[in-house]
C-alpha cells in the first residue's frame, strides 16, 4: 500500500485525485489532509473519510509521496520542503512556484536531495495540445510560421495573483513549441492580455482573456494552420497517474528544467506588463 499526503486541500484539484484515488487506486491510501484555510481539510475528510492534519509537515518520512495542491503557488515550495529533505517524490500542482527564486531553490532541493518531482498545469494533457506538439516538432505541415494559444486568467485573487492562473496558459506554449523561448513583450488591452513570444525563428502569440473559461491552442505552418479548443476530460487522471509512478519507484518524466521553465516566462510576462517593454525570458 502506497501512503500519500494532501497539502493545500483548498484547490479543487484535491477532490479530483480524492475521487480518482477511491475509483482507480485501490494500492494507493490517502492517509492525511491539510490546508491552512479553516474548515476545508476537515469537510474533505468527513467526505472521504482521511485523517486530517495538525501541521503541514506532520507526515514527513511517513508517506511514499506528497500532492501539494494549494491554490498560492507562493506557499508551495515551502510546504514541500521538508519531504524533500526526507526524499519523498512530490507533485506540485499549477503554479508550481510563483517566483524565479522560489524555482531555483526548488530545483537546487530536487537535486541535492535526488527527489523525484512532477506537475504544472494538467492543460499539457489534452489530445489536441500532444496532437500540435507533435505536429510541430515533426513539421507535420511543413516550416512552423508561430501560434496563437488563448486560456482565462485571474489576476484579481489572493492567491498570488498573476501566476495564480498564468501557468495554464504558458504552459501548453511549452509543450507545443518549447519551453524555452527568448523574450516577450505584453500589452494590456481591456479584458484581455496579449503577449508576443519570441523564439528562435518564429513568434508565438498568448492571450489570457478575463472572465473566459475557453482554452485554444493554435499553429500556423508552411502548408496548414488550425485554432483548436480543447477540454479536460481525463487530465486530473493523467496528472495523478505520472505521480503514481514516482512513488512506485518510476522514471522521472520531465527534467527539473522543464518542470520550472514556464516559471521563469510568466515572470518575464510581468515584468513586461509592468515595464511596457520587451522582457529577456531567464533560463533555470
Amino acid at each position: 500500500m502506497y501512503k500519500i499526503a494532501i497539502l493545500g486541500c483548498e484547490n479543487s484539484h484535491a477532490i479530483g485525485f480524492l475521487d480518482i484515488i477511491s475509483k482507480d487506486y485501490s494500492d494507493v491510501q490517502v492517509i492525511g489532509l491539510y490546508s491552512d484555510e479553516e474548515g476545508v481539510a476537515e469537510a474533505l475528510g468527513k467526505k472521504y473519510g482521511v485523517p486530517v492534519m495538525k501541521t503541514a509537515d506532520e507526515l514527513v518520512g511517513k508517506v511514499a509521496g506528497v500532492a501539494i495542491v494549494a491554490r498560492h503557488g507562493g506557499k508551495r515550495y515551502a510546504l514541500a520542503k521538508p519531504y524533500i529533505a526526507a526524499g519523498t517524490p512530490v507533485l506540485l500542482d499549477k503554479p508550481v512556484v510563483n517566483s524565479e527564486e522560489d524555482a531555483l531553490a526548488l530545483k537546487a532541493d530536487l537535486i541535492a536531495h535526488n527527489v523525484k518531482a512532477c506537475g504544472g498545469s494538467l492543460c499539457r494533457f489534452p489530445q489536441p495540445v500532444q496532437d500540435l506538439k507533435k505536429a510541430v516538432a515533426g513539421k507535420t505541415w511543413g516550416e512552423v510560421y508561430g501560434g496563437l494559444l488563448r486560456a482565462p486568467i485571474n489576476t484579481d485573487n489572493e492567491y498570488g495573483g498573476f501566476p495564480y492562473y498564468a501557468q495554464h496558459l504558458v504552459q501548453v506554449m511549452g509543450e507545443i513549441f518549447g519551453y524555452y523561448p527568448n523574450s516577450v513583450q505584453a500589452f494590456v488591452n481591456g479584458k484581455a492580455i496579449n503577449c508576443i513570444v519570441r523564439y528562435d525563428s518564429y513568434d508565438v502569440n498568448l492571450q489570457f482573456v478575463e472572465q473566459n473559461d475557453n482554452f485554444y491552442a493554435g499553429v500556423s505552418c508552411e502548408n496548414y494552420g488550425t485554432f483548436e479548443k480543447y477540454g479536460f476530460a481525463g487530465c486530473f487522471d493523467k496528472e495523478f497517474a505520472e505521480f503514481y509512478n514516482l512513488i512506485c519507484g518510476g522514471e522521472q518524466h520531465d527534467s527539473y528544467d522543464d518542470l520550472i521553465a514556464p516559471i521563469f516566462v510568466m515572470c518575464a510576462i510581468e515584468r513586461s506588463i509592468q515595464s511596457g517593454k520587451e522582457e529577456k525570458i531567464n533560463r533555470a
